[in-house]
């Protein structure tokens, strides 16, 4: 069994999205994504970030962004903000354009506590669709035109990069779920976003407690808004922009659509080290935010911390799957686990903690995740693999008992260590 490279660029990339610099925190590649036809988003071709205008030329950072081989830049935000807070630096390689989508300014971080995040910003969102027409039209343009890798960017690379992303992502037929999803990965850059609101403001702390966050509800009620408003996305480029949909989706599908690729690389498996216990967290909360965008409500990001996989670390053993050099998914294996079972004779394994990479991961990775976690269990000599999942989640019951797991009960009160119990449905395998 190959032990991969931890590279904790290539690690990251894999995992969320994000690609890593210094002083950009939300800087991501829409390639990957799936559409409902078989093909998907090309890697490499269309990117969404925070401010440009933090890069330095000379640094790490500039090299990597450069190594991108970006040729068309659209800056999202006012021409005052590009002023004050800095554009993206000059260089022959790329073309800038600053395109204002939004026409009615608004303060994030002074709403009051009481304001719910979902309603409130998806009309800030409607507002934009209906204001920055003429902008909105002209970054459209630019993608359809663009035979290299392009970024689109606004402050914090939430809200008007979010939203444009919205719109080309539907236009390439990605679905509602996935573009939800997308829109929540920005809940990964947020403490880095607040720290850098609180350098630029004395050490303050906005008073709302949603800035920076990104919750999926937001997402879903632009986009049902728009529907309820338009009747699709189509039909707002139509008659909002001006634009013919059909003729835009089909040269944005022709440019950003590829088929997925024809192989896949074989998974190997290694045990996880206190080093790791950041990538740990970063992979559970990327799934979470994949759960909660399809109503799955199993995880919440933020749960488990890096003391927590040290500890499984330490109490039992935490693997990590790549695929060639990249992560591709995780578990927890546990030698007891009185919370949910019970005290038993030590005839088993616990899986906990199965998660594989969204989008990314190849196809079947959580079987073959399942099914190394139950060749590690055999090998100690205990005849039984079992493990627990939400009784509110029949379709994770469903997925594991077609993996050939039975039904054996349920605990009604599990405490697991949150102070708030939760019933689990217990699952069981006899091991060959």
């Amino acid at each position: 069994m190959r032990s991969p490279r931890r590279d904790r660029d290539v690690g990251s990339r894999s995992v969320d999205r994000h690609i890593p610099f210094s002083r950009l925190h939300n800087f991501r590649d829409l390639g990957g994504y799936p559409t409902p036809d078989g093909l998907r988003v090309r890697p490499g071709r269309l990117y969404r970030a925070d401010s440009l205008g933090k890069l330095i030329p000379g640094t790490p950072d500039w090299d990597r962004f450069l190594s991108l081989g970006i040729r068309t830049v659209i800056d999202l935000r006012h021409p005052r903000e590009a002023e004050t807070s800095g554009r993206v630096p000059s260089h022959p390689s790329f073309t800038y354009h600053n395109l204002s989508i939004e026409h009615r300014p608004y303060n994030q971080a002074a709403q009051t506590p009481d304001v719910d995040p979902g309603p409130y910003l998806a009309e800030r969102y409607m507002e934009v669709a209906q204001d920055g027409t003429k902008e909105i039209h002209g970054a459209l343009e630019l993608m359809a035109e663009a035979d290299a890798p392009l970024v689109f960017h606004c402050a914090s690379g939430k809200d008007r990069t979010g939203q444009l992303a919205a719109l080309v992502l539907s236009l390439l037929g990605i679905p509602d779920t996935t573009i939800t999803e997308d829109f929540t990965l920005t809940e990964l850059a947020t403490s880095a976003l607040l720290a850098d609101w609180r350098a630029r403001n004395d050490g303050r702390t906005p008073t709302w407690p949603a800035f920076g966050r990104a919750p999926a509800s937001a997402m879903r009620l632009f986009l049902a808004s728009m529907n309820a408003r338009y009747g699709s996305t189509e039909a707002y480029v139509t008659q909002a922009l001006g634009m013919d949909a059909k003729a835009l989706s089909a040269t944005l599908r022709t440019t950003l659509l590829e088929p997925p690729p024809t192989t896949t690389p074989n998974l190997t498996y290694r045990k996880a080290t206190p080093d790791d216990a950041s990538l740990l967290v970063r992979l559970r909360d990327t799934a979470a935010l994949w759960q909660l965008a399809r109503g799955i409500t199993q995880w919440q990001p933020g749960e488990k911390d890096e003391l927590h996989f040290r500890t499984r670390m330490q109490e039992g053993e935490v693997w990590l799957a790549y695929a060639d050099e990249t992560p591709a998914g995780a578990w927890e294996l546990w030698w007891t686990d009185p919370a949910a079972w019970g005290p038993r004779p030590p005839d088993a394994g616990y899986i906990h903690r199965l998660m594989t990479t969204p989008h990314t991961s190849p196809p079947g990775t959580g079987r073959h995740l399942l099914a190394e976690a139950e060749s590690r269990i055999t090998a100690t000599g205990r005849p039984y693999a079992r493990l627990d999942c939400l009784a509110s989640n029949p379709r994770l019951r469903a997925y594991y008992e077609s993996a050939g797991y039975t039904v054996v009960g349920e605990q009604t009160a599990k405490d697991g260590g949150s102070g708030s119990p939760y019933a689990v449905t217990l699952l069981e395998k006899r091991l060959r």
